[in-house]
């Protein structure tokens, strides 16, 4: 088995997407190194054979030297068996080079999401995400890849201009001055290819994300009858993505075209002030062979250094992306010093406090608050604590394993069922049908012939809403029995079930986390009703706090936005 280049990926800079280069560029670099040193053996052998044709010449055949002629044979098949020995590790080394460099920012980026969640789904879109994966990782690798051949050209360019300088000034100099000069020009050229493969690449991104938003909510436009609107606007948006494309191509094939046009003049120009060399007596023979044969050599050079630029412009594209994913996430630092056990999870923004040991219900007067609390007291947003230490300056991983968080979004994956409700694998199958039964999902269990081995489809798309949220309950309620967890928060744990599953629910929940620290954001009275205690937020702030009966009595705004939730419940089940 192959294994990921690294089992956490390091942290690139991502300062800029230069520096998100260069920073996965060291992360390769003994491979980088050995390509590069193949790719100057690669290129520098077939730049010596020109060379070595014209000495043979001049010392073999003018001369009449037979061990000079046969000297120069043996040296141009050891470099042959060189260039085709050189060539071919250099391949392996930059087929390395480009599956490293894919991975490494495939891997990257599928980490940094599962390890910062919504702090990365509420800002980038999931079309995003997944160009990022799937096209951004391998056109930055393509970089990598193009690195050997780019360390041998420049090598093997040094080395013709410094021959063909002691042969003769004018052409040396031609050489010298005309290459950078060409490599001038097809820059202009590839600045503004850069913004407008930028622009395309954006609304790539946007396309996808349009799809993946489609193709999720397909049921519920069918039921609308929304489709030809959808399709009508994917349709407008697949046309931009056509017109920026189009837009890129021109200018990719005025580049192109670039590529054929300068580089021919610049060698025609070489071949015409090498064959006047000879007329006025300036070159021999072999200098005269020896130049036609390094004006064929450097087609290669010219074509990988045009090559390199063009790759260089992608690569710098596509880090920009990339980055654009990484640089969203919840900050930490490296403190990790730990708070004493049990400590108490408070959030200064809103006053709440979840006490040790208790079933706390929390009912706000906009949905969006509770929500908003939620992540900040499981990091994914600032300003939440535990003890005295806030929870963004604790590593993410720590925090995931002290504080449980079940989403009011409930995801499944493809596996087994098993896998959804224990996908660590460390439970038995009794605790498992326990986390199952508090959940109440048997139903779901007793409908699949194979029971906990029941394959699950992507996203879990063959259960129902109701299923799915009480599956991922059982996963959260599993999760939160290890004993690293001191908390567990619900985010509307029962928001897709029928009035008596509900009920069933409450009671469950308030048994099985007796005497341990449980928030549920709900506004469901049969689940306040079996909370130790109910904290009531208005306007973002406590406003009172204590038993759910107690506040329908105490506090009219509580009962006013109990009684409307349950109302819009009830209208949503029917």
């Amino acid at each position: 088995m192959i294994t990921l280049p690294d089992p956490v990926p390091p942290r690139p800079s991502i300062t800029s997407p230069t520096a998100y280069i260069l920073s996965m560029a060291r992360l390769q670099r003994r491979t980088l190194a050995g390509g590069a040193l193949l790719g100057v053996l690669w290129m520098g052998s077939q730049a010596a054979i020109p060379l070595v044709v014209g000495n043979t010449i001049d010392a073999g055949l003018v001369a009449r030297d037979s061990s000079a002629l046969v000297t120069g044979c043996l040296v141009l098949v050891g470099l042959a068996f060189a260039s085709a020995f050189s060539g071919m590790m250099r391949h392996r080394f930059a087929v390395s080079n480009w599956l490293l460099g894919a991975l490494r920012s495939q891997h990257l980026v599928g980490h940094h999401v599962a390890d910062h969640g919504l702090a990365v789904s509420g800002k980038v879109t999931t079309g995003e995400v997944v160009q990022a994966v799937s096209t951004d990782g391998p056109r930055f690798a393509d970089l990598m890849d193009i690195a050997a051949r780019g360390t041998g050209t420049v090598v093997a360019f040094g080395a013709v201009a410094v021959y063909l300088l002691r042969i003769d000034l004018a052409i040396g100099l031609f050489v010298v001055i005309g290459m950078p000069l060409l490599a001038a020009g097809l820059i202009v050229l590839i600045q503004p290819l850069q913004s407008r493969q930028s622009r395309h690449r954006a609304r790539e991104g946007d396309l996808t994300s349009l799809g993946a938003d489609t193709v999720a909510g397909l049921r519920v436009l069918r039921g609308i009858g929304g489709e030809d609107q959808f399709t009508a606007r994917y349709a407008e948006h697949s046309q931009e993505v056509r017109r920026a494309g189009v837009r890129v191509a021109g200018l990719q094939a005025l580049l192109d075209a670039a590529h054929v046009l300068l580089p021919g003049a610049f060698l025609a120009g070489l071949t015409w002030l090498a064959g006047h060399g000879v007329v006025e007596g300036r070159l021999s023979v072999g200098d005269l062979v020896t130049v036609y044969a390094v004006t064929a050599f450097l087609q290669l050079p010219l074509q990988t250094s045009t090559e390199v630029l063009s790759r260089w412009v992608r690569a710098r594209v596509a880090a920009e992306r990339l980055i654009g994913v990484l640089g969203r996430s919840v900050p930490t630092s490296a403190t990790t010093d730990l708070p004493e056990p049990n400590g108490v999870l408070h959030d200064p923004p809103s006053g709440l406090t979840v006490p040790v040991g208790s079933l706390t219900a929390l009912v706000s007067a906009r949905p969006e608050t509770g929500i908003e609390i939620a992540d900040r007291l499981a990091a994914l947003a600032p300003g939440a604590r535990l003890g005295d230490l806030p929870l963004e300056h604790l590593p993410a991983d720590l925090v995931r394993r002290r504080v449980v968080l079940s989403e009011a979004d409930p995801r499944l994956f493809t596996g087994t069922l098993r896998e959804q409700i224990d996908p660590l694998g460390r439970h038995t199958d009794e605790e498992v049908l326990g986390a199952v039964h508090t959940a109440d999902a048997f139903d779901v269990l007793t409908g699949l012939p194979e029971g906990l081995d029941a394959p699950v489809a992507e996203r879990g798309r063959d259960f129902s809403g109701g299923q799915r949220q009480r599956l991922a309950l059982a996963r959260a309620l599993l999760l939160a029995t290890h004993p690293d967890v001191e908390v567990l928060v619900l985010v509307e744990p029962t928001s897709a079930v029928d009035a008596h599953t509900e009920a069933r629910i409450a009671d469950r929940l308030h048994a099985s986390r007796s005497g341990k620290t449980t928030l549920v954001v709900s506004s469901s009275p049969l689940v306040l009703d079996r909370c130790d205690r109910v904290v009531f937020l208005d306007e973002g702030r406590v406003g009172a706090s204590g038993t759910h009966r107690s506040l329908l009595s105490s506090s009219p705004r509580y009962r006013e936005v109990v009684v409307r939730s349950e109302t819009v419940a009830e209208e949503t089940r029917r």
